[in-house]
């Protein structure tokens, strides 16, 4: 709470007076992310923006990205219809191997689940991958691909702002990016019931990435950002995208930008769909502190790790959650 209100909050409860609401929380900040591509002023605004949303907030929303709507649409169709399948469809791709291509559950054995049904494959480069995805419902390939594809593209425009925002460049591991993975995971949850008392779909977590693409039905995403020790909700707006910092970039970074906690919570008036577009490097490459932001008084604060390392650390962490990127942490004497 800011001092003057947290000050006249207090003082309204010692005159007797009816107490002053607490402040509301800050709305989300909301990029047009066409200011990329305008003109050499615009497009410096745009990433002061973007760096300064991920600095301080760690997520952002962004509109005007160049998805269509119809493309958006598609792909919560296409994840709704493959969650209507019968069940013996679906456990076609079910597997305790987390290094499956493609996977389908409804069990808490990820260490986060509570109340959903997921399912996970690779999208990037599509043509390696998309063999490996469900032929039905009969239009699944071509929505989500097409949607895997045009998310990969706007991964590759925020990564060269906050890159340039940092310092780094925007062409900084450009062709690593473009090769690197993409990580998509639908989540299918109930509509929250009156009977039951846990709300709370996944639990707490933040995800592995440099950044995560998130496109949702309704509202019930919730983060915590850097600042807080409330939960704000973030508002399913209609065209939009949101975005947040995962702990690669925070390792990239050294520490100057922060992975973002989150959580989904059950929508009392409907079930609901996420799509997450998780993106980072390749399997086997290993993200370091960049060595542009490590001096004698930034000293490097993260282990290197790979997407490899990330799929060790599951199995041993998947009952008692554990952030990722606090395993990379470097202890200092």
């Amino acid at each position: 709470m800011p001092a003057v209100a947290g000050s006249l909050y207090m003082a309204s409860q010692h005159k007797g007076v009816p107490p002053l609401p607490p402040p509301l929380p800050r709305p989300l900040p909301v990029i047009n992310l066409g200011r990329l591509t305008m003109d050499s002023a615009s497009r410096a605004l745009a990433v002061r923006d973007i760096v300064l949303a991920c600095r301080e907030r760690g997520c952002f929303e962004v509109v005007n990205h160049g998805i269509s709507r119809s493309c958006m649409n598609g792909a919560l169709e296409a994840a709704s219809e493959f969650f209507q399948l019968s069940t013996e469809r679906k456990e076609e791709f079910a597997s305790d191997d987390i290094r499956q291509p493609i996977r389908y559950d409804t069990s808490s054995r990820d260490g986060i689940s509570m109340s959903r049904s997921f399912l996970k494959h690779y999208a990037n480069p599509l043509d390696d991958w998309i063999k490996f995805w469900p032929t039905q419902p009969p239009t699944y390939r071509e929505k989500m691909g097409e949607y895997a594809v045009e998310t990969q593209r706007v991964s590759m425009q925020l990564m060269e702002a906050i890159l340039q925002g940092l310092g780094l460049g925007p062409s900084y591991l450009q062709e690593k990016l473009e090769g690197g993975v993409q990580f998509v995971a639908l989540n299918n949850y109930p509509q929250s019931s009156a009977k039951k008392a846990d709300k709370i779909g996944l639990a707490p977590h933040s995800d592995y990435g440099f950044l995560t693409i998130l496109l949702q039905s309704s509202p019930g995403l919730e983060v915590m950002h850097h600042e807080d020790d409330a939960w704000t909700s973030v508002p399913a707006i209609p065209g939009a995208l949101h975005v947040h910092v995962g702990d690669h970039l925070e390792v990239l970074s050294n520490g100057q930008l922060k992975s973002l906690v989150h959580r989904a919570v059950l929508n009392p008036n409907e079930s609901r769909i996420s799509i997450a577009s998780i993106h980072g490097l390749s399997m086997d490459e290993e993200v370091h502190c960049a060595e542009e932001l490590v001096d004698e008084h930034h000293p490097k604060m993260y282990r290197g790790s790979s997407f490899q390392d990330f799929l060790d650390f599951l199995p041993a962490n998947m009952n008692r959650y554990k952030r990722y990127v606090e395993s990379l942490r470097i202890d200092k004497p």
